[in-house]
């Protein structure tokens, strides 16, 4: 199964850097967009890799209240 999400990227200090906006904590970076592109899918692939490592019977939820200026 693919999906689609949207790649924010920059240039710093010569490295391409870059965010998926859909999934917050997912960042690279490459010496080329192609490069950024394959090192982003593969820290998104290792996240959920990780989420589905975590036993379903110790995840637990719980209701919170967040101020939004």
């Amino acid at each position: 199964m693919q999906r689609q999400f949207t790649l924010e990227y920059w240039i710093d200090d010569g490295w391409y850097v870059g965010k998926l906006k859909e999934v917050p904590g997912i960042f690279s970076q490459g010496e080329s967009l192609d490069e950024l592109e394959e090192n982003i899918k593969d820290a998104y692939t290792l996240m959920m890799q990780e989420e589905h490592s975590v036993t379903r019977s110790e995840t637990r939820t719980k209701y919170i209240m967040v101020n939004v200026a």
